[in-house]
């Protein structure tokens, strides 16, 4: 999925209109924030709409009984004389939501996939494919972007052949080769629903509401401790709230799971700056360079100096080694196309912005890369 962010999520929560009644740990600090204003709600996550077993019972059911549960939902799904589903990035949905819209991102689409595929019959397996450098980011502090998608098997009818393999069909939104160099991981359903949610953490973050982010994030750490990336997420968010000793636990916990999350690393770095231990902060980040010289953020850090000097020849060539990097990452692309904007290469500038566009992960991003787009039509069209 083009933009899985390194997020959280869990058990039930009450509805919006009061917080959940739960013993707090050092880790969670239910009273720093504000009851969510959304419900969060893990039931609804791969939970069926009615719509969604009408089309199963209607236009699919033919197409499931001609070619089996397994090809005929395929094709029921993803054929475009079917559904018409569309890839679209702005919001994580649950399976109903998926399907309402005929759209969604990577995980969105894995989720409603999954949930039609239970209804069927079939067994699922989901994969997560960790990018290297994970790349993301909020302000100063930095989340990983994962890619998740699953495998449809079926079991042979006749108990004398349950051992004979079957081959495995898997379903996936980006092309192979966008695939090299991803580290895959099996993950069970409970990671999956809390990547969901880490996923709306994420979004809620970007759109500025902290107190919502933080449930979402809670959310996630209680319906699978072990995501490690729920906890990085879970610092971030008492980061922005401004409660670096919170922080400070949640990037640690992260580190006790994963040992060698130099994204965590680095937030922790920030978190104790900002404790006021310069020194801790220092070797940490000393340590960093010596695990990672040219970290995720690296060129694009020394092009946003290049731009603020009035350098935008270097700083185009910085923004587009990252854009070598990381060819998906909407903001290098953007900063890429305000370089080519003040060289003059107009027609190059709105081909990078329209990449940004393209690849941008919020509603906010995605308006403001149009309105970019926009101006510089005008300024073509003089």
């Amino acid at each position: 999925m083009k933009a899985i962010l390194a997020l959280l999520f869990a058990a039930l929560l009450s509805a919006c209109a009061s917080k959940p009644v739960v013993q707090e740990t050092p880790i969670l600090r239910d009273a720093l924030f504000a009851p969510p204003t959304t419900r969060v709600d893990s039931d609804a996550v791969f939970a069926l709409s009615s719509d969604m077993r009408s089309y199963l019972a209607g236009p699919a059911a033919p197409i499931l009984a001609g070619k089996g549960p397994r090809a005929g939902l395929v094709e029921a799904l993803y054929h475009q004389d079917q559904l018409k589903l569309r890839y679209d990035s702005s919001l994580t949905r649950t399976a109903a939501e998926a399907f309402a819209s005929r759209s969604g991102n990577c995980l969105s689409l894995v989720i409603m996939t999954g949930a039609f595929a239970r209804e069927v019959g079939l067994a699922v397996r989901y994969q997560r494919y960790t990018a290297d450098p994970a790349l993301g980011r909020s302000g100063s502090l930095q989340l990983s972007i994962d890619h998740v998608n699953l495998t449809l098997d079926t079991h042979h009818p006749d108990p004398t052949l349950q051992n004979r393999p079957v081959d495995p069909m898997t379903i996936d939104f980006l092309p192979p080769e966008d695939l090299r160099g991803l580290r895959m991981q099996p993950i069970s359903e409970r990671t999956v629903m809390a990547m969901f949610m880490n996923n709306r953490a994420a979004e809620t973050l970007a759109e500025g509401q902290v107190d919502n982010a933080y449930w979402w994030a809670r959310a996630a750490i209680q319906t699978d401790p072990d995501f490690a990336s729920a906890y990085n997420t879970l610092g971030v968010v008492y980061r922005r709230h401004g409660n670096p000793d919170a922080a400070e636990l949640a990037f640690n916990a992260t580190l006790q799971r994963e040992p060698g999350n130099t994204l965590a690393m680095s937030n922790l770095a920030d978190a104790l700056a900002a404790l006021g231990r310069k020194e801790e902060s220092q070797a940490l980040l000393q340590r960093l360079a010596s695990i990672d010289p040219e970290p995720p953020f690296h060129y694009f850090d020394r092009g946003m100096a290049a731009m603020q000097a009035g350098d935008y020849a270097g700083a185009r060539d910085l923004f587009a080694h990252e854009v070598k990097r990381a060819p998906d990452y909407h903001e290098f692309h953007f900063w890429l196309g305000l370089a080519l904007y003040h060289l003059g290469d107009l027609p190059m500038a709105q081909q990078q912005i329209t990449l940004a566009e393209e690849n941008s992960t919020t509603g906010n991003d995605r308006t403001r890369y149009a309105a970019k787009l926009a101006h510089l039509r005008s300024l073509q069209s003089r």
